[in-house]
Parts: structure tokens; sequence; C-alpha cells
């Protein structure tokens, strides 16, 4: 055989390669607890679709935005929508959403207190120091009947916007990660259900209140504006959005992580 026909041959052997070693990398990442496990259930279906996904950790909500924008990651997978308007608007971030994931409602939490009701005058409270999750702890708060806010004040409240306190709570404003490590010290802490489970607390049995699981706060996949309308995108979607990855959530969680397919 001549040498212009190996070569012919060999151009043929590599185009009948199937589409799965074709493989395209793909670093996501999440804070630990559900997500990441999540994103585990997913990433063998992913694979099926041509998709070798990296599952990268932060312990924090700051950071990942941040990596995705820089290029060090491709996906994200942690926050929701109000949290990500936020960071766009403060950070000028050219990221956005493909889909949306679970949602994880928020949950009071105490070592001294068995109700809402029991708490004291004067109580302290941990919430979140980042805007988000900070009024989100707020509006949950206000929902419970311990606190009024400002009218009109949207998502992203301050104890500034408290305009009545009947039990003069003490609001103690901390990173979210350390909601459990804070819970011996203070008469409640709104926790995360990342954080609480990471933290060894039952989500659904342990608070002392939660919050209603409709609203804004669905989780959601995070990309780069330039990148959204990728194939890779896509496939990673439909990888998540799977009967397979509902029922690993329904199965391991038990209630405290809710779907939104």
């Amino acid at each position: 055989m001549s040498l212009k026909k190996l070569g012919f041959a060999a151009f043929l052997s590599l185009a009948a390669l199937p589409a799965a070693a074709q493989t395209q990398v793909v670093r996501i990442g999440a804070t630990p607890g559900p997500h990441a496990q999540i994103l585990e259930a997913v990433k063998p279906i992913a694979a099926q679709k041509g998709i070798d996904l990296k599952i990268v950790e932060f312990t924090d909500y700051v950071v990942p935005n941040a990596a995705l924008a820089s290029g060090d990651i491709e996906a994200n997978s942690f926050q929701n929508q109000p949290y990500l308007d936020n960071q766009v608007t403060d950070r000028g971030f050219k990221i956005e959403s493909v889909a949306l994931t679970v949602n994880f409602p928020i949950g009071i939490y105490s070592k001294k207190h068995k109700s809402l009701d029991a708490l004291p005058n004067g109580a302290t409270i941990s919430i979140p120091n980042d805007p988000t999750n900070g009024g989100r702890a707020l509006i949950l708060l206000q929902d419970k009947g311990l606190i009024k806010l400002k009218d009109n004040v949207g998502y992203k409240p301050t104890p500034i916007d408290v305009v009545d306190n009947p039990k003069k709570i003490k609001f103690v404003e901390i990173e979210a990660a350390q909601g459990p490590r804070v819970l011996p010290d203070v008469d409640a802490a709104i926790i995360n259900t990342n954080y609480a489970t990471a933290g060894g607390l039952d989500p659904v049995k342990d608070p002392i209140a939660r919050e209603n699981p409709k609203g804004p706060y669905v989780n959601l996949i995070a990309v780069r504006t330039e990148d959204k309308s990728k194939p890779w995108v896509k496939a990673l979607v439909e990888s998540y959005h799977t009967p397979e990855v509902k029922k690993f959530i329904e199965e391991k969680f038990k209630g405290s992580v809710l779907t939104s397919w």
C-alpha cells in the first residue's frame, strides 16, 4: 500500500472514533455538601454525553463567580438568582443562569430554644453577611412575625431596614459557612441548608422554623455569557435534569433539598 493510501486509511480510522472519545472537560464549581454531592450523581450521566465533569469545591459564596468569570472554571452550581444578580451588578461579571437546579429552604436553628416563641428579649441571631442571604434571613424573620422591614425593601434588606423589632433581637452578621460553628454561642442561627448539612445538622428535623420552599431562591447553573449557547452547556443541563438525578436527590436528602424540574 502506498504512503498516500496509508495516510488516507489513518484518517478514516480517526474519523471512525466514537463521539465519546472526543471528551469535553468541564470544571464546575460548587460548595461542599449537597451541591457537590448532586454533581457527583450528574457526573456519570454527563460522561455519556461526552462531558468529563470536574467538580471544584469552594468553601464560600464569593470565589465561585470570580473563578467562573476569570476562566478558572467553566460553570458553577451553588447560588440563586438574587445572589447572582447582586454579584453581576456589584462586580460586573458577564455570567448568567442557564438552568434551574434545586431549592434549599433556609432554616432557623437553635441549641438553646425549642421554638421561636421561646426566644428571649434581646436574643442574638446570626445571619449570613452577604447581601442576598442576609436579606433572605431577614425576610424569613419577618415572615415568621419576629420583625418588620421597610416597605418595598426588595430581596436585599439589611438590619438597618428593620423598622419594628419587638423582641429587640441583636443581629450577628457572619460568613454563611460559619453558621453551624457559632450556633452554640447565639440564641439562634439562620443557616443555609448546604452549610447546615456540612455542619452535621438535619435541615428537615433540626430547624425551629423553616422557609417556605416557594419563591425566588431556587438555585441555578451559571456559565459565562459567551459560553451559554455552546453544545456542552446543553449537555450539562440535560444531564442534571434527569429522572436519575431527581431520584438521587429525593432518596439522599429526604425533603431537605427540593428539585425544580
